[in-house]
């Protein structure tokens, strides 16, 4: 069975670089507080790297 990530916004896109906030679009969080399940790929985990100051990552069974 494939291990699931729930990844959370804990910080808003407001005044971050167009990179930051295309990367928060494409992991599927639109505002703070809001999470989203995703499968652990290696995409996903460089998205995740790349803004790893503003989520926060849990594994999920």
């Amino acid at each position: 069975m494939a291990l699931k990530l729930k990844v959370t916004l804990t910080r808003s896109g407001v005044n971050r670089p167009q990179k930051h906030k295309d990367t928060i679009k494409g992991l599927g969080l639109t505002r703070p507080g809001k999470s989203k399940i995703l499968n652990d790929t290696p995409a996903i985990r460089g998205m995740i790297r790349a803004v790893s100051h503003m989520v926060t990552v849990e594994p999920v069974e």
